[in-house]
């Protein structure tokens, strides 16, 4: 059996339509659907069946499916067991983030194995965990760089290894005119009741910390009517006086006179920035890089 063909049937059990393996592929359903009709003619068995308007896998697809998990597996820690007899840092690393974890983290790190190691080709893209984690599980990317905050932890999978690469504390982010901002000190969630927030997109874990601290410090369902994964279009509405914005310090501009950044009265919350990679063996690759993200961490201030 063809392993770029088990490895559509994994990304179809993982994402569920041929669309969506299309789209994280980069084929056309087409083409993805060509190919698993080979690898049912290589089996010589049903692998799917009619869903409505789709298809789903069938009890031997699913079956298939779960031996393809344990082939690919072998084939992946193979390809870094060779690597690693040969010591030579080569081949393709790819990785990806949130926008302040690409920014502060990510880029420097490939800048320095353009340096180091000018024969490794390197990928980055930026993208919020709940998207990027799939592509991590399916072997289609080998890092991602995500966060979780307190009172909102994210759920450790499976074959997944997560090591913390920084933590920092939360901040309330207010039009520097706001009048709880003039006195300098900490300010209250529970004051911000009446305003209009900014956070990232819904479905994320910054939204969702938004929401569960106006709830549990405020007693109050904020008015969130701005919404972006973008930081600084999040920075630009409190600018504009249209929103307040609760922001880790790494995302946050030095010295910005036009916004106030304050502490919370009411806790200390906290933001932690974590590193995902695959159980199991690592090519130097994937080692030489995750040793230079995890170099340029330990150069940010707890606080920045």
């Amino acid at each position: 059996m063809d392993l770029r063909r088990l490895r559509l049937l994994r990304e179809f059990e993982e994402r569920g339509t041929l669309g969506a393996v299309a789209a994280a592929l980069g084929y056309s359903p087409s083409a993805v659907s060509q190919q698993l009709t080979l690898l049912e003619k290589e089996t010589g068995a049903r692998l799917f069946e009619k869903a409505g308007r789709g298809v789903r896998l069938t009890d031997a697809g699913r079956l298939l499916a779960g031996h393809a998990r344990l082939l690919l597996a072998a084939a992946e820690a193979a390809t870094a067991d060779l690597a690693a007899l040969s010591g030579e840092v080569r081949g393709t690393v790819r990785a990806g983030g949130l926008q302040s974890a690409a920014r502060r983290l990510l880029v420097p790190a490939v800048a320095r194995m353009r340096t180091e190691h000018p024969r490794l080709r390197l990928e980055i893209f930026e993208l919020e965990l709940e998207q990027s984690l799939p592509g991590l599980r399916l072997g289609t990317v080998d890092l991602v760089i995500g966060d979780e905050y307190d009172g909102h932890p994210r759920p450790r999978a499976d074959g997944l290894r997560f090591e913390v690469l920084h933590e920092e504390p939360l901040r309330l982010v207010l039009p520097p005119g706001h009048p709880l901002a003039a006195a300098g000190g900490p300010v209250a969630v529970a004051d911000l009741r009446g305003e209009v927030w900014t956070s990232s997109a819904e479905g994320t874990g910054h939204h969702a910390m938004v929401v569960g601290t106006c709830r549990a410090l405020g007693g109050y369902e904020p008015d969130l009517r701005h919404r972006s994964s973008d930081a600084d279009v999040q920075l630009e509405l409190v600018r504009a006086g249209c929103a307040v914005a609760l922001l880790p310090p790494l995302v946050l501009p030095p010295d910005d006179p036009a916004v106030a950044v304050r502490p919370i009265v009411e806790a200390d919350l906290r933001r932690r920035l974590f590193v995902v990679t695959r159980d199991g063996p690592r090519a130097p690759a994937l080692t030489a890089f995750l040793d230079a993200v995890q170099a340029k961490a330990r150069t940010l201030h707890p606080s920045s």
